[in-house]
């Protein structure tokens, strides 16, 4: 087989970085003589053209904006989960990207789709990861991604690669959709049990806000770089170890309480909820005992909430939808401490929280085991995806 020479990264492509402006400028619906601008949440498995923001043509630059086959990186983000990210551009947009975002274009002889493919390898996604361990702020530096060494066949076996890879991506695609398909159909059921059993229409239920029924408690900013804090006896909960709708969660990440703050140490039956980031909302019930990151907020109710009926609370779309109207930020979605607690909420008795706690949880039982066949499922088809890629920059694929 094949191994196709490394290049460094400037040798065949350009990192632009995004549209600096100031917030007083801003307009988040479109005006004359100015300039949509995509952020990291419009980076998701392609570019996104929605919840855009506006500034004026004088701030831009030309080379800023978006030309087919370009690559939008998220460069920083409050949420680890998109830093790195990437999607690329199948057209021209009469659009810019902002300041937490890069733009790679691939210099001459270099194919734009074969590059763009490189940006989704788990070698990059490694490397993404390296970069960022152990730092608060989640962010990659301009020399980082310039440090970069691509495998780089010749063009024609660029092109023939990415006409294949196309060709069995399709496939993968068409089979992850049906899956995607069924997982929205369990999301669609989940709510309306959930809409049925918490329904508080009639007003037979008070409505408190969450601060009255809950402590809430911050999460911990990580220690930096610090890896003897690591793998001890506590999980370190992260955003990306959240799912809101199952009701049970677990971290990789095991932290020993030495360089956290003791009293932010969360008991099992607390509900973890992301408040920053493009995953605003995101919940989970943990089961043991542990830490949380300083991306969510933890809530610990007290004697008149089953935790287990909170959780199903906070995840039905009534209170998801306050969690997102209440949080402000033109660049990202923030929901601080005091708003949080300020959300309502119906408080039903406790005899009658049993109860449904019961009825949600057994009728879910089988919706939940289906969601998480679909979700293997499709990890599957990324594993394969993956492996895909891999073959294709080592010179192993089939063409």
């Amino acid at each position: 087989m094949p191994t196709y020479p490394t290049y460094k990264f400037t040798d065949i492509a350009s990192l632009i970085r995004g549209v600096s402006y100031d917030k007083s400028v801003v307009s988040t619906s479109e005006r004359e003589g100015y300039i949509p601008i995509l952020r990291a949440n419009n980076i998701q498995n392609s570019l996104v053209l929605n919840d855009l923001v506006y500034v004026p043509n004088d701030f831009v630059k030309e080379e800023q904006m978006i030309r087919k086959g370009d690559i939008v990186l998220a460069m920083s983000s409050g949420s680890k989960d998109l830093v790195g990210k990437s999607a690329q551009a199948n057209s021209d947009l009469d659009a810019a990207f902002g300041t937490f975002c890069g733009l790679i274009r691939a210099k001459e002889n270099v194919d734009s789709k074969f590059l763009g493919l490189y940006f989704q390898t788990q070698e990059y996604r490694n490397f993404v990861s390296y970069q960022s361990k152990g730092v608060n702020i989640c962010n990659l530096k301009k020399k980082d991604i310039e440090s970069l060494q691509i495998p780089l066949p010749p063009l024609p076996t660029q092109q023939a690669i990415v006409a294949r890879i196309e060709s069995l991506f399709a496939e993968l695609d068409k089979a992850a959709e049906h899956l995607r398909t069924a997982q929205q159909q369990l999301k669609t059921y989940r709510q309306a049990v959930l809409n049925h059993w918490l329904n508080n229409e009639d007003g037979k239920w008070e409505t408190v806000n969450l601060g009255e029924v809950a402590e809430i408690v911050t999460g911990n900013t990580p220690p930096k770089k610090d890896l003897s804090l690591y793998g001890n006896d506590y999980p370190f909960y992260k955003p990306s170890d959240l799912n809101a709708g199952i009701n049970t969660i677990h971290s990789e990440d095991n932290v020993s309480i030495k360089g956290f703050n003791a009293s932010r140490k969360l008991p099992k039956g607390s509900i973890l909820v992301t408040c920053i980031g493009a995953t605003i909302g995101k919940t989970g019930l943990i089961h043991r005992e542990g830490i949380c990151n300083q991306q969510i907020n933890a809530i610990l109710p007290n004697d008149s909430f089953v935790p287990e009926c909170l959780f199903y609370i906070v995840t039905s779309d009534s209170f998801q939808r306050q969690i997102k109207s209440n949080a402000s930020a033109t660049t990202l979605p923030i929901l601080n401490k005091s708003k949080f607690s300020d959300l309502e909420l119906s408080l039903p008795p406790l005899t009658e929280q049993h109860r449904i706690v019961k009825e949600i949880e057994s009728r879910l039982s089988q919706a939940t085991a289906s969601e998480t066949y679909i979700e293997n499922a499709l990890q599957q088809a990324e594993a394969l995806r993956q492996s895909i890629l891999k073959k294709a920059f080592s010179g192993e694929l089939n063409l």
